[in-house]
């Protein structure tokens, strides 16, 4: 339950226009930046939200019991704080973010509304021009949030399947690429063995019944002695 102050409840609910959203990002190496859809920045617990970026909220889908739940915001790619060479650099990655709603006349009036992590970016049509804070923009994104319970839908370790889980030319593939150039890996091991020859390597399990498998019948002929169905 959200432990919201009597007067921020008395302005929500009379509409006051004094109310604005904030996102608190928080990067896995420890780097905090702050956004706004207030016109001007704003300083809430000594963290300066820039406004200049453009942020907005999008679709949210609330759930209930164990469901993720997620929601969308939207915003300028801007040099100065969130540059497109950072976020192709994977430095958002599963940032986490916190949207709260603020009383810019009294930032210490607020409530968070909604915490969970960055997703994914999807970056709009690239422009070089200049932002509303004068620094150079990259156009710009939609960022994709999940809640927290999203943890839970996550596949941990491997799993068993009949394709191959490993990309053509890792480690755990083996296959040097410079000697198949052109190349594609569909991921079964007809293509492993035929193409590449590298059968050793495979990292599926060719042989797990599929849903083929409960439409199998005994075969009347050939050889039935336990051994591989290969």
């Amino acid at each position: 339950m959200r432990d919201i102050p009597d007067e921020l409840v008395a302005r929500i609910e009379s509409g006051a226009a004094t109310l604005c959203h904030v996102w608190r990002l928080t990067r896995a190496d420890g780097v905090v930046t702050g956004f706004t859809d207030h016109d001007r920045d704003l300083t809430v617990e000594g963290l300066t939200c820039r406004a200049a970026s453009g942020w907005t909220a999008g679709a949210e889908e609330a759930s209930v019991g164990l469901a993720a739940g997620s929601m969308t915001a939207a915003g300028v790619l801007d040099d100065a704080v969130l540059s497109e060479a950072d976020i192709a650099a994977g430095l958002y990655d599963q940032a986490s973010v916190e949207l709260w709603r603020v009383d810019w006349s009294q930032p210490e009036l607020r409530v968070r509304l909604w915490a969970g992590r960055l997703a994914r970016i999807q970056r709009e049509a690239f422009s070089s021009r200049y932002g509303p804070s004068g620094c150079l923009s990259a156009g710009r994104f939609t960022a994709d949030l999940e809640g927290p319970l999203a943890q839970l839908e996550r596949v941990v370790g491997r799993t068993y399947g009949r394709m191959c889980d490993a990309r053509l030319g890792d480690g755990r593939c083996g296959v040097n690429r410079a000697l198949f150039p052109g190349a594609a890996c569909d991921k079964r091991w007809e293509t492993c063995v035929g193409t590449f020859g590298n059968g050793a390597n495979f990292r599926g399990f060719p042989d797990v019944p599929g849903d083929d498998f409960l439409t199998a019948y005994p075969a009347t002929g050939g050889r039935n002695d336990g051994g591989s169905r290969r």
